[in-house]
């Protein structure tokens, strides 16, 4: 069904007899308008930084990894829009990374593009979580949803179930922090020196 107007005459038929009704389009509000003050601020914030890169610092990894150690690691806050920010991830050469943050009208989203350098997804994407309290204009948290706590299942990842990423947006830095019971990730990128853009993230 099409709606031309606001107020529109659709035909009903009730077996062999019709009959005009009137029906009423229904209106969606912007979801900035139905988003808590705190997120919205929080993701003007980050929306601010759209167009720079950002080099980082690994602050802390109790995983005992060295993938990111030795590695140049780059934030760049790519593509803005008023629902969302795509923000590629960079580790050295490696592109395959992209932190995706939504509006859901419930509150924010956060998803991890994962690709292939063919610019196809990984087994391992599209996973996050949402957030569950209001948070601040600084601060958000995003416990693991349903669909990623069902990927990791599938893909033998159960040490990760209780995930939680975190954002922390200052004046003068970024900082990204994944946590579970005895695991601390957390990258911090110094926002008062830009840095030239890195490579198109793989994919897009």
């Amino acid at each position: 069904m099409r709606i031309l107007t606001k107020y529109s005459l659709l035909l009903v038929c009730l077996g062999s007899v019709c009959s005009h009704v009137q029906a009423q389009k229904i209106e969606r509000q912007p979801v900035s308008e139905i988003t808590v003050v705190t997120q919205n601020q929080f993701f003007a914030r980050l929306s601010s930084l759209c167009g720079k890169a950002f080099k980082g610092t690994l602050a802390v990894d109790t995983s005992g990894s060295n993938r990111f150690t030795d590695e140049m690691l780059v934030m760049h806050v790519r593509k803005c829009s008023e629902d969302a920010i795509e923000i590629p991830f960079h580790v050295g050469n490696n592109a395959s990374r992209t932190w995706l943050i939504s509006k859901t009208g419930g509150g924010l989203l956060l998803k991890h593009d994962h690709r292939k350098p063919d610019g196809q997804h990984d087994q391992l994407t599209m996973y996050g979580g949402h957030t569950q309290t209001a948070g601040t204009e600084h601060t958000q948290a995003f416990p693991i949803d349903a669909y990623t706590q069902a990927l990791f299942v599938a893909l033998g990842y159960p040490q990760s179930l209780t995930n939680v990423w975190e954002f922390f947006v200052y004046d003068d830095s970024v900082t990204y922090r994944l946590t579970r019971a005895g695991f601390e990730f957390r990258v911090e990128f110094d926002t008062k020196q830009a840095v030239t853009p890195p490579q198109t993230p793989w994919g897009y």
